[in-house]
């Protein structure tokens, strides 16, 4: 069976060994997310592996700190070859224009083609009475993410990382090139873990994203593969 190109399937496990023995378990599954836990344990070695198998790679590090630091990552991230890679939009303005040029540089430096840069807007494990009372923000939750992703494309970022809530209403602002990515999708039959803003896959391609990041429905089933093609055969 042909993987489906708008999953993205989250290595989300500590070491070395366990992604290799997701990705052989995961044959079909062509688009992988590395995020933070993963590369600090293992560096560059797991996006070689990947790249060494023709696979996709979202490498989701969500860089925040001053622009000089956040160029200087992105350059050096770019140079790897991956296709997605995030930077959250409260770094601010001049931080995600230096990601853009440092990313460009980078790959240029490489022989390779740029990353998509995606925005952070808002993590999906963030509820609105959080946004309120924690992080002291007075806008309305769908508000805040929609100008933080607004800000982004502003700034020459491709795309956004929202919750499947938030899709609808970006897809219809920032037009039809902007790329929203969606993680915190959960197949009905499958446990809401700790995302608060949730819909189904198909729910949110219908709603606008172009890539859903799924990770424990099927990588903590008790058969990854029979739920990896049970959800490619709900989007197809």
């Amino acid at each position: 069976m042909m993987g489906n190109d708008k999953i993205i399937v989250a290595l989300d496990v500590p070491d070395l060994e366990g992604a290799i023995a997701l990705i052989d378990k995961l044959e079909s599954v062509s688009f992988w997310k590395v995020g933070l836990e993963l590369f600090t344990s293992t560096g560059p070695q797991i996006l070689e592996i990947l790249k060494s198998r023709q696979k996709r790679i979202f490498l989701d590090l969500k860089f925040h700190d001053i622009p000089n630091t956040v160029a200087g990552a992105c350059r050096s991230s770019a140079r790897y070859g991956v296709d997605l890679l995030t930077i959250h939009a409260t770094a601010g303005k001049d931080a995600l224009k230096a990601a853009t040029e440092a990313a460009q540089t980078g790959a240029a430096q490489a022989g390779v083609q740029p990353p998509k840069l995606i925005a952070i807007t808002l993590l999906t494990s963030i509820s609105a009475r959080q946004l309120a009372f924690d992080l002291k923000i007075p806008l309305e939750l769908p508000e805040f993410a929609l100008e933080m992703a607004l800000m982004a494309k502003e700034s020459g970022l491709d795309g956004a990382v929202c919750s499947p809530q938030e899709v609808a209403q970006l897809r219809q602002t920032s037009g039809d090139e902007f790329l929203l990515v969606c993680p915190g999708v959960r197949p009905t039959w499958a446990d809401k873990g700790d995302q608060k803003r949730s819909l189904t896959p198909s729910q949110a391609l219908q709603a606008g994203a172009n890539y859903l990041v799924i990770g424990r429905p099927i990588t903590a089933a008790p058969d990854p593969e029979l739920a990896w093609k049970r959800i490619s055969e709900e989007l197809n």
